[in-house]
């Protein structure tokens, strides 16, 4: 189980549904119809679990800044609102 270090400084244990929602609520913010949205969460989910294998320690801002790379390929606009969810919501 990989853990997270948080921007606080704590680790939590990764989970994989907050990640799938996260980038499931960007693409529904961005307007992507629910089948859409759910199948774009998958794919990107899969593609940062796949990268956090590779890695030893995970801050959870690498993963916001992968996860948005590999959103951006499927909609910029969600890519951008899920990067910067703190200052747009």
């Amino acid at each position: 189980m990989k853990h997270i270090v948080k921007r606080a400084g704590h680790t939590e244990p990764f989970d994989a549904k907050k990640l799938y929602a996260s980038i499931f609520a960007a693409c529904l913010a961005m307007r992507e119809p629910v089948g859409t949205a759910e199948v774009v969460a998958e794919k990107v989910s899969t593609d940062v679990e796949v990268w956090i294998e590779k890695k030893s320690e995970v801050l959870s801002n690498d993963i916001r800044r992968v996860a948005a790379k590999h959103l951006y390929a499927y909609n910029p606009d969600a890519a951008y609102a899920y990067m910067h969810h703190r200052i747009v919501w």
